[in-house]
């Protein structure tokens, strides 16, 4: 039985076994899929009759769809976590950053201009991948259909029946940009004949409040609807701070001192009412998401799911803090010209049509989202105070003015669904993006009112993505024990970007020195801007991706694997129609997974080693006096690890669940530039600007050993509710934030922050939750940069929330 809510079931409504499985979802880190109905082999039971005569549980069986069809977790031969709606709901999950702590090998930042989150799989992701040029290298899926764009993996994860994490390539059967893994989160779909729901309100920290509920309705024999709603919101943690006030004097001493040559407008004092002291601070939330899902199964043969979602953010950007504080100010607060916002709106509606015939199944998955946004961002961090109205500071924003990106995809599947010698499963892919954006980084010196140091306006009218696949996967059943499976994808790319320009600041001392904004249009030249960048281009390419796998059963219980696959993602063109090529990979992986104790306790390993060709680098630079968005292929790179997750039931009523990576990496040739970095000059005079040779350093946001602990013990009361504390601990080791590898401050030291937690459950089927999240208030940073000039510049970074504590209160019916 599937968990259809993230709240507990209703007390006294099952057999005491059925209760003992699912109050034990909570404290795994592995969930049943609610796509397909369990397999009935190699079940392990429910319970078992102890020697005092009292019933021993078992830990649930795990169902996931990661190899297109549905298998037992511990039968399948994929390095795979699986987590449970429950154990989301116990770990107070609300978007994907809050889900890597529960994956081995998993990481990942908000990045706060673009206000997207980025993902790291295995010590590979592309921090740059906030874009309409740049594509992730972890396919994230939501109901078997491809989120293309990063906005969409800050989309709230609510009513879920779970997500699986597939680590390793998953290029034959996921496709593009699943280079390194792939992300699938089920939806909670409706059921027949079935009238229920929950609701849910919460409080907390940071004025945090927060509401949400399920509601499944039948509509008729062969229909049924269910309405899922979620909102949550909480002020920022970024405290404004007071901008240094300076005489009049001592503005116009700086200001004389700057203008030795005279060419500078009149002097004129600092408006310190520019500088930002009240409103919404940085770091808040306000999204609020609702989906409409209907069920329609008019046969056994026959099963429609269609959904429709809509989202809303009215939040703010997360703001890179200084990681040394300015003297006398808070660690939370920013010095702030630019007001934060944000504005992002998702439609997304998502079909799947199954129909069963003659031992075959026909699948068609469908899905379309349009996505629009804009924001404001405050890129100089407010790191120097400015001095005059034309010296000191900088004033620097990055501005989403507008942004717009359609995506459709389409897949259909034939496979087998009856046990034979060979199974297999044959598919046809294609998907469609259509993306646009305006973004402009208007830069002054001092403040608002100075001078230009540079600014430009990035205009993306239409940028295209088609791509189309072929692909197929049979598995030979050669003996009960040994099954051999091979795969193959053929996919094809075409990209264009029609239209596109960089409109840059020309100098012109007849235009108005004013920040840019979006009443400016940069195209009329007299405004004072000039076409810096063209980027009409076309890029098309294919790649052929394979896996080839040899499965044993050493036992009903135990099993283990062996697996060569490819990845691979596309090239295409960054700003200027600068072309560069895809990357590819190929992972050598052996793995092992095993039920014991009577199905009391599972252990999953796995072992891998991935060897990457041009692996994709790219930042923004300056090249020539113009600020683009750069692509570079590393010679490649190699990555190594070990991964291990366990859950075991201790006693009946304590639940231990252990995850823990090893990972070792070494980047290829490589030498690199980034705007968000103070770089040296390059050593090759022949280069030109700041670079470093990064060949052989470590890739970013891979800690070599990482571990996560999480236990949970129920307390039954005489009358009949429950108490269910819960703590989860996670420690990793220091890691790189960049692949410069560039000293303390590009570096996070090795944390350990605790979560806990506890449940109040009554048989009358309402309760209440108390959590603290990052109890000992450990400053985590995720990304890094610094501003100013090599060898003095100061370093930002941006951070995991601060400690927050909330109390939840719902009730199912």
């Amino acid at each position: 039985m599937t968990d259809r809510s993230p709240r507990r079931p209703r007390l006294g409504l099952a057999t005491p076994v059925q209760l003992a499985v699912l109050a034990l979802v909570a404290g795994s880190v592995h969930a049943q899929s609610a796509e397909a109905p369990a397999p009935q082999a190699d079940t392990p039971p429910a319970a078992s009759t102890a020697a005092d005569g009292k019933d021993s549980k078992a830990l649930p069986q795990v169902v996931v769809t990661a190899t297109k069809r549905a298998t037992s977790l511990q039968k399948t031969p994929i390095a795979v976590t699986a987590i449970s709606s429950s154990t989301l709901d116990d770990a107070h999950v609300q978007n994907l950053l809050d889900v890597f702590n529960l994956v081995p090998s998993m990481q990942g930042t908000g990045q706060g201009d673009h206000g997207i989150v980025s993902i790291t799989l295995r010590g590979i992701g592309n921090d740059s991948a906030k874009t309409e040029y740049a594509d992730p290298e972890v396919a994230l899926f939501v109901d078997g259909v491809f989120a293309p764009r990063p906005e969409g993996a800050a989309t709230m994860l609510f009513d879920l029946d779970g997500v699986e994490v597939l680590r390793g390539p998953q290029g034959t059967l996921w496709g593009r940009n699943s280079t390194v893994g792939t992300i699938n989160m089920k939806t909670a779909k409706p059921v027949l004949k079935d009238s229920s729901g929950y609701v849910e309100g919460g409080v907390g920290s940071y004025n945090r409040l927060g509401v949400k509920g399920a509601l499944n309705i039948p509509l008729s024999d062969t229909l049924a609807a269910r309405v899922a709603f979620i909102h949550e919101q909480h002020d920022g943690y970024v405290s404004y701070q007071k901008p240094t006030q300076y005489t009049i004097a001592q503005q116009q001493a700086a200001y004389n001192a700057a203008n030795t040559a005279g060419n500078l407008p009149p002097f004129q004092p600092i408006n310190y009412n520019q500088f930002v002291l009240g409103g919404q601070k940085y770091n808040a939330q306000d999204q609020t998401a609702a989906r409409l899902s209907f069920l329609f199964k008019p046969s056994q043969d026959f099963r429609w799911d269609l959904s429709l979602e809509q989202f809303a953010d009215r939040g703010t950007p997360s703001m890179s803090l200084m990681q040394t504080p300015r003297a006398g100010e808070k660690f939370w607060s920013a010095l702030i010209d630019t007001a934060p916002s944000l504005k992002r709106d998702s439609t997304s509606i998502r079909s799947r049509m199954e129909y069963d015939f003659s031992g075959m199944a026909l699948a068609y998955v469908a899905g379309y989202t349009h996505f629009k946004g804009s924001g404001t961002y405050d890129q100089d961090f407010g790191v120097n105070t400015p001095t005059s109205f034309t010296t000191g500071g900088p004033y620097q924003a990055n501005n989403t003015v507008w942004t717009s990106y359609r995506s459709q995809s389409h897949e259909v599947t034939l496979q087998s669904t009856q046990k034979q010698a060979v199974d297999w499963v044959l598919g046809l892919y294609y998907a469609a993006e259509d993306n646009g954006i305006r973004f402009d980084i208007p830069i002054m010196n001092g403040t608002q009112q100075g001078t230009v140091s540079w600014q430009g306006s990035f205009i993306q009218p239409k940028e295209t993505v088609d791509s189309k696949a072929v692909f197929g996967q049979a598995t030979w059943n050669a003996t009960e024990a040994l099954h051999l499976t091979g795969g193959l994808r053929y996919t094809n790319d075409d990209r264009k970007n029609i239209g596109g320009r960089g409109w840059t600041w020309a100098g012109n001392p007849a235009a108005p020195q004013i920040p840019l904004n979006p009443t400016i249009d940069p195209s009329d030249p007299a405004n004072g801007y000039q076409a810096g960048n063209i980027n009409d281009a076309h890029y098309k390419g294919s790649k052929t991706t394979w896996l080839a796998r040899a499965t044993y059963d050493i036992s009903k219980n135990a099993m283990a694997y062996a697996s060569v696959s490819t990845g691979y993602k596309s090239g295409g063109t960054g700003d200027n129609g600068r072309p560069y090529g895809p990357e590819s990979l190929t992972n050598y992986e052996v793995g092992y997974k095993t039920s014991l104790l009577d199905g009391r306790m599972t252990f999953n390993a796995s072992a891998y080693h991935m060897k990457f060709k041009d692996f994709q680098f790219s930042a923004p630079v300056m090249v020539n006096g113009n600020r683009e968005f750069a692509y570079s292929n590393a010679e490649g790179a190699k990555v190594s690890g070990v991964e291990l997750e366990s859950s075991v039931l201790i006693t009946n009523d304590d639940k231990l669940s252990v995850s823990a990576s090893y990972t070792k990496t070494k980047l290829g040739a490589l030498v690199a530039a980034s705007n968000d970095y103070a770089l040296p000059p390059c050593f090759d005079a022949t280069l030109g600007g700041n670079c470093l040779n990064v060949s052989g350093n470590t890739l970013p946001h891979a800690p070599k050993f990482a571990l996560q602990l999480m236990y949970e013990h129920t307390f039954a009361l005489p009358n009949g509710d429950q108490v269910a504390p819960r703590i989860s601990f996670h420690y990793q080791t220091a890691n790189w934030l960049s692949v410069f590898n560039f000293g303390d401050g590009d570096r996070q030291k090795a944390y350990s922050p605790a979560d806990i937690s506890v449940r109040y459950s009554s048989k009358k089927n309402w309760y209440v939750d108390a959590f603290v999240r990052n109890v000992s208030d450990e400053k985590i940073k995720t990304s890094a940069g610094s501003a100013g000039t090599y060898p003095n510049a100061i370093w930002t970074a941006q951070y995991a929330p601060p400690r927050t504590f909330g109390l939840n209160a719902g009730y199912n019916f």
